[in-house]
């Protein structure tokens, strides 16, 4: 496998453009299923999690051609899932998605289980409660989930969780179901406002986008043929931003999503960040207003307050660790608390081997206290997309080289990390054994 060499303590200079939304992107692949011919999607990130998605949409029959960003989804033909690609279903949990997905193809199916990040217990119950309000009836197995899809119908819905790929899944099935359904207290996250916004570009009917009720009209007459641009990625952003605060560089990150980021930016004002906002404008797809954020090397105050995260207009639940080596950065101490997963906050343990004062309070709690004086050392990447990503920010601070192994984790949700980051002076090599 190959491994990262990083000569840390390096201040970048330049802009850099927030690659599209992994989120959205392995939502959307999965619910192009629901048309019956040809989707053209652009922009769509070029990251391993995607190739998965592409894997697993191929091995059951979806025909996928193009290059870049650029894909032609063809699901005209059979779909046949015993000849699912079962290795990629293990390395990402987005094969989830599928679950309503196919409910509008197939009256009957099994899905493999999934994996993805290590993040403790992830109950896939809010998807099968949701699912169960269509006329689904499925049936979790240790290796498999059973699904009858015969009696799909329309219906009312109240999410046991307010979670992102539930509210998916529960969109897609619903889209597929006749009749009008209401999911109440839905997901309005980003990656569901773009699945929404997705679906209605090939002519699904749905209202209340971007809010916690939303209303589908199911059954309708799917289009073919249609062109549509995958957001950028707010995660993404706050991870530049992340990156540049915390090596105390002056960098404009291009393209972020706005709305998604209010909350992280009053945070990052409140403890003493400097930042300007330019060059509003909507984007490609025609519904998310972007704009630049310059960040500009400041003297941080530790949060008074703790920090956690929340189903949006919360603070991303995928952003609240990057405020970590922020933290580790800010003069005082600040609780983290990531109730969301069972031992994402152990992960942060890590980052005492690059000098950062942790102090794990339970599986869900840490105290962060800075400032830190970075230090530079080998660590194998922690088998989260997040915790990982945070590990090798802090080696970008640490002066001297560092060595980051099982670099997979942050290959899944960043394209071409490590070369953007050089273009704008950082001095990352990636050494293939």
């Amino acid at each position: 496998m190959s491994y990262l060499l990083i000569n840390g303590g390096k201040k970048l200079k330049g802009s850099i453009k927030v690659q599209t939304a992994k989120n959205s992107a392995v939502a959307i692949l999965c619910a192009s299923i629901l048309v019956k011919g040809k989707v053209e999607l652009n922009d769509v990130p070029q990251i391993e999690e995607v190739n998965r998605i592409i894997e697993l949409l191929k091995s059951i029959g979806v025909k996928i051609s193009g290059d870049g960003g650029r894909l032609i989804i063809d699901s005209s033909g059979l779909l046949d899932l015993q000849k699912i690609d079962k290795t990629a279903v293990a390395k990402t949990r987005s094969s989830l998605l599928l679950l309503g997905a196919l409910a509008g193809r197939l009256k009957k199916y099994k899905l493999a289980r999934s994996g993805g990040c290590k993040l403790g217990n992830r109950t896939v119950r809010p998807h099968i409660f949701a699912l169960e309000k269509l006329g689904l009836k499925i049936n979790s197995r240790p290796d498999c989930y059973e699904v009858d899809a015969s009696g799909l119908t329309a219906g009312k819905i109240v999410m046991y969780e307010s979670g992102d790929t539930p509210t998916e899944n529960a969109i897609m099935a619903a889209v597929a179901a006749k009749g009008t359904t209401v999911i109440k207290m839905a997901s309005a996250n980003y990656m569901v406002a773009d699945l929404c916004i997705f679906l209605q570009s090939v002519g699904a009917e749905i209202s209340g986008v971007g809010t916690t009720t939303l209303t589908v009209v199911g059954g309708q007459s799917m289009a073919t043929g249609v062109k549509y641009a995958i957001m950028p990625d707010p995660i993404v952003c706050m991870t530049l931003m992340a990156t540049a605060i915390v090596t105390g560089s002056r960098l404009t990150i291009k393209n972020c999503p706005m709305e998604y980021l209010e909350l992280e930016l009053c945070k990052l004002e409140v403890m003493g960040q400097k930042f300007k906002i330019k060059n509003k404008r909507l984007s490609a797809n025609n519904f998310f207003q972007l704009a630049d954020i310059e960040i500009i090397p400041s003297k941080l105050t530790a949060l008074p307050d703790k920090i956690e995260g929340r189903p949006f207009p919360g603070l991303n639940i995928d952003n609240l660790p990057l405020f970590v080596p922020i933290l580790a950065k800010a003069q005082g101490r600040t609780l983290v608390h990531d109730w969301a997963y069972e031992n994402r906050a152990v992960y942060s343990l890590e980052l005492q081997r690059l000098g950062v004062n942790v102090t794990l309070l339970d599986p869900h709690r840490i105290w962060v206290e800075g400032p830190t004086k970075f230090k530079h050392n080998e660590v194998i990447a922690p088998p989260a997309l997040r915790p990982a990503v945070n590990v090798f920010i802090c080696m970008l601070a640490a002066k001297g080289q560092s060595i980051l192994r099982n670099t997979y984790e942050i290959d899944r949700g960043y394209e071409n990390l490590y070369a953007v980051l050089n273009s704008v002076g950082a001095d990352v090599q990636v050494i293939s054994k």
